[in-house]
């Protein structure tokens, strides 16, 4: 209700307002409250069925609007995407994900608007990264086989010679999208071939040009353990410029959200802001204090070479705790799918599997959906569901932390981090990740 009105304003100015935050589960929650029907959340193109007769199984990101050339397809109008995308960008408030938000930055549809609320905004550093992070594997680059991959990991400089693979990488990109796009029809797996290869070429353009530019405040950080034929993550330490893009550039006024903002100065320092420009209000806790209990009830020690001895106790109190809880749902804070895996194990050889749910990496949205649908008083093990997760009442009656989220010291940019002494830094961030975790069931 703060973003200025189309009535009041010149043509020339940004009007109405975004929404946006990086979990999906979040966004869901904003399209079934009521009170916020004033939204329109508009989706990535997967998310919509195509409605040509035959294709409605089809994703409309793999349509015959992408498929073949030249496409005319005759009911665009009624297109579900195309017709929500229409409405969010007239409507005085369109709401989408951060990942969204940042693809569509430069786009003509979704210009820059008056007000941008980014909820969850604690973590908008980190998402930033995440999203300008390069992975060059076989998963994700179509054109693997036909490159030979240097040892960029021993090279006197690893990120200059990373760059000239990446130069020489976009160019046999650019090569065999060409190829494709001679055809008049593709199938949907060209189809995903092209696109990603597409925005492959984009992402290394983009990485080439920002190293090379000396103006730019980005440091790059690369990744390839395993030397010469091996993957290669290319990560950026500072994402400043990249958010200044897709971000800082798309409206005049902004609302970052969050119960985890733990320090003014160092929040705005990570995400490009002038703290003398950003204010930080404070309001109350709005969950009961009865319904936050927190338990001491370490079984030892979670470093990689203690595990063996810890996660079995771990696993004997989960059991006590399913006993003591035994109509009521439980989660699990995992930490990581290897000690989810070993829980789960541990859980079954105890006896209690049947009441035990866990997910992987392709099915964490749909588990967690079921889990939450379901009347059964299940354990969830969950992996990174820190945040963004509203198990409110009998959703879920109680929680185990079974790790301190402290973050991989093996990732080049948390190793460059501590190199330069941001050892505050780092223990901020496991304990934002540890108050993040505890709101999950207090509501």
């Amino acid at each position: 209700g703060c973003a200025a009105t189309v009535e009041e304003s010149r043509p020339r100015d940004a009007t109405g307002a975004y929404y946006t935050t990086p979990q999906v589960s979040q966004l869901d929650d904003v399209a079934s409250d009521e009170l916020l029907d004033d939204l329109k959340v508009i989706r990535g193109k997967s998310n919509y069925s195509c409605i040509l007769p035959g294709e409605h199984d089809t994703p409309v990101n793999r349509a015959p609007c992408v498929r073949q050339k030249g496409f005319d397809c005759t009911v665009r109008h009624r297109c579900p995407y195309f017709s929500d995308r229409a409405v969010a960008s007239s409507r005085e408030i369109a709401a989408m994900t951060l990942a969204y938000f940042m693809q569509t930055a430069g786009s003509e549809v979704f210009r820059k608007r008056d007000v941008v609320v980014v909820d969850e905004a604690h973590g908008l550093a980190e998402w930033a990264e995440m999203y300008a992070t390069i992975e060059l594997n076989p998963r994700r680059v179509p054109v693997w086989d036909d490159v030979s991959v240097p040892n960029v990991r021993d090279a006197d400089d690893t990120v200059e010679r990373t760059v000239r693979f990446a130069e020489a990488l976009a160019g046999v990109c650019e090569r065999e999208k060409d190829e494709l796009l001679t055809k008049s029809e593709l199938t949907l797996e060209e189809v995903a071939r092209r696109d990603r290869l597409q925005e492959l070429k984009g992402e290394l353009d983009w990485f080439v040009e920002d190293y090379r530019n000396p103006e730019s405040p980005t440091t790059w950080v690369v990744d390839q353990p395993d030397g010469e034929g091996a993957p290669i993550t290319v990560k950026p330490l500072n994402p400043e410029k990249y958010l200044h893009h897709t971000v800082w550039d798309r409206g005049n006024k902004f609302a970052l959200l969050s119960a985890t903002i733990l320090n003014k100065e160092a929040f705005c320092r990570g995400v490009g802001l002038d703290p003398e420009n950003v204010a930080l209000v404070d309001v109350g806790h709005t969950f009961p204090v009865e319904n936050r209990p927190l338990y001491d009830v370490t079984q030892g020690k979670m470093t990689y070479e203690h595990r063996d001895e810890t996660i079995p106790k771990i696993a004997r109190l989960l059991v006590r705790l399913m006993a003591t809880h035994p109509e009521e749902k439980g989660l699990v804070h995992c930490h990581s799918y290897g000690i989810q895996d070993r829980l789960a194990e541990h859980l079954a050889n105890f006896g209690v599997g049947a009441r035990v749910r866990a997910h992987d990496r392709e099915n964490r949205d749909a588990e967690l959906e079921a889990w939450k649908a379901s009347s059964d008083p299940e354990l969830f093990l969950s992996v990174k569901m820190e945040e963004a997760l509203d198990l409110k009442g009998d959703l879920c009656r109680w929680q185990v932390l079974c790790k301190a989220p402290y973050l991989n010291t093996s990732d080049s940019r948390v190793s460059r981090r501590l190199e330069d002494g941001q050892w505050a830094w780092y223990h901020r961030a496991a304990l934002r990740t540890v108050i993040q975790a505890c709101g999950r069931v207090v509501r």
